[in-house]
């Protein structure tokens, strides 16, 4: 069974809810499940009937084929001819007889209607009530505490894409998957929202536990967290969504090829949320636009043609909350406010860029890095006269190949991780403006496509990363040897030696790494990793 995942995202503690919710069919939701499918339904019978008017392409063994569905509707009435034996094997001239029991009583389709239990109209079924014992049961296997973390998983599984939400037991050492949800595509981003999108005004003090997704589809769906097993999004940003609260019998614009403002005409690769401004979500495709959704109208409000080449990752300043840092496989990034995006700086780099972000400690700075695996960071007061022009504060061969994934540790300023297609995770120690590399792994993850360190102080040095194997490995960083020497000026916690720990799940045996490095066990110490912990 091959697996991967591409994208993951944390959600902090306290905003899930304690007892989760089972998805539940009433008439409203029916209306929009119906509007939804009708709207799907009619978008595969336009593409059927535009794959029909091009013409097939006809070859010799099609011509065959066709020449033997002929013969075949020739002989299609002609008398079938059965052996005698058959008859007999099948009793085929008593078929429509009717059975009888053993009191001479013909045993109609329904049965013996006599041994048929009847309970009165106010009396309970015992087959169609659940006993209150399994309710609770059931009630308790859903519970979230307010001590645990989301962690949220695009994961595809044998061609099958979906969502998978863990619940991750810091005390406990345990990560386990409490439900998951299908999507329509591989996934490719996932941002973590408190907007209920639609539902009200930004000041308006309504939050909640939604994620959107980004798929290799145009349209983003947005799912409710705090519900188990639903079917359709609560909400669709793009050209799938734009007429579900609408009259269903409203024709539909056909489909659009070339980029617009009004929604994504290929996949999404990034989304970020704006965490001042609640209603307002970015998103970059790979139709080469930004797009600004409203969430209290599920419409993009503005459309930006910074780039020309997919856009592949997106951050809202922490501080101006109107500037948005935008990276390219044009090996540009972009800096511009969105309420006057004509007037933008500009940043060149030698490679298609992987990641861009602000540094949260200091925004006058931000990090971007490359699918060469570079790691740079650039001084936002300098700017450049053109991207050939550009200086970085420093640059740092970090891997041999892709640098895929990058985070900023929240506790400690100048603690950076990466993750590679090389298959390793590193550590790094940039104080000063001195890169160094505090550790580098290999987690049994696979290719990395994911590393991201959870968002609580209480579990800030937990570093989750995930890839190609299809499994998570969550990484307590602050018991890492080398990690406490490094930053223990700067967090005096760190002060000793401890047991080192991880938490995750084992990968299938039979997908080891072509290299030949070692499994690790879902829980413990460094024993049978590739380390290379400076001293």
């Amino acid at each position: 069974m091959s697996s991967m995942i591409t994208t993951s995202a944390w959600v902090r503690r306290g905003v899930a809810a304690q007892f989760p919710t089972k998805y539940e069919i009433d008439e409203k939701e029916m209306d929009r499940i119906s509007k939804l499918a009708r709207m799907q339904l009619e978008d595969a019978r336009e593409d059927l009937s535009a794959a029909q008017g091009n013409g097939p392409v006809v070859d010799k063994d099609e011509d065959a084929m066709e020449e033997d569905n002929v013969e075949k509707d020739n002989k299609k009435d002609a008398p079938v001819k059965i052996d005698d034996d058959d008859l007999k094997e099948y009793d085929l001239e008593h078929y429509d007889s009717d059975e009888v029991d053993e009191d001479g009583e013909k045993i109609t389709m329904f049965g013996n209607v006599k041994s048929l239990a009847y309970h009165q109209p106010n009396e309970e079924d015992p087959y169609l009530v659940v006993p209150e014992d399994e309710e609770d049961e059931e009630r308790e296997e859903l519970q979230i505490l307010p001590t645990d973390n989301l962690l949220l998983a695009g994961k595809v599984e044998d061609e099958v894409a979906h969502l998978e939400v863990y619940v991750y037991e810091d005390e406990a050492d345990n990560l386990y998957v409490h439900h998951d949800i299908m999507l329509p595509a591989i996934p490719l981003c996932l941002e973590w929202l408190d907007f209920p999108v639609g539902k009200s005004g930004e000041n308006g003090g309504a939050t909640g536990n939604f994620v959107a997704v980004g798929t290799m589809e145009p349209d983003i769906e947005v799912w409710d967290l705090d519900v188990v097993d639903s079917m359709y999004p609560n909400a669709i940003l793009g050209q799938g969504g734009a007429d579900a609260d609408t009259d269903a019998k409203k024709p539909r614009k056909k489909k659009k090829v070339k980029a617009n403002d009004e929604f994504h005409v290929d996949s999404v690769l990034a989304l970020a949320a704006n965490r001042q401004h609640r209603n307002l979500l970015a998103s970059g495709s790979a139709d080469r636009t930004v797009k600004l959704w409203d969430l209290n109208t599920a419409k993009s409000a503005k459309s930006y043609t910074h780039h020309t080449d997919k856009v592949c990752s997106l951050d809202w300043h922490p501080k101006e909350s109107t500037v948005l840092l935008t990276g390219s496989y044009d090996r540009t990034i972009v800096a511009a406010d969105m309420r006057a995006p004509d007037s933008k700086a500009r940043w060149g780099v030698d490679a298609d860029v992987e990641n861009v972000r602000w540094d949260i400690h200091d925004p006058n700075y931000f990090y971007a890095t490359t699918d060469a695996g570079m790691v740079y960071r650039y001084d936002i007061r300098n700017v450049p006269a053109t991207p050939k022009d550009s200086k970085p504060v420093w640059s740092l061969q970090a891997h041999d190949s892709s640098v895929s994934s990058f985070d900023i540790n929240p506790a400690i300023p100048g603690f950076l991780a990466t993750g590679s297609t090389d298959k390793q995770v590193k550590l790094w120690n940039v104080e000063n403006d001195k890169p160094s590399m505090v550790v580098s792994r290999k987690l049994e993850v696979g290719k990395v496509f994911s590393t991201t360190f959870a968002p609580d102080a209480e579990v800030g040095f937990r570093l989750a990363v995930a890839g190609s194997k299809g499994t998570v490995q969550i990484w307590d960083t602050s018991t890492n040897a080398a990690v406490r020497r490094a930053f223990v000026s700067r967090l005096p916690s760190l002060q000793g030696e401890v047991q080192e720990r991880m938490v995750g799940m084992q990968p299938d045996q039979d997908e080891s790494d072509d290299d030949g490095a070692p499994e690790t066990g879902a829980a413990g110490g460094a024993d049978g990793w590739e380390s290379m912990d400076e001293d």
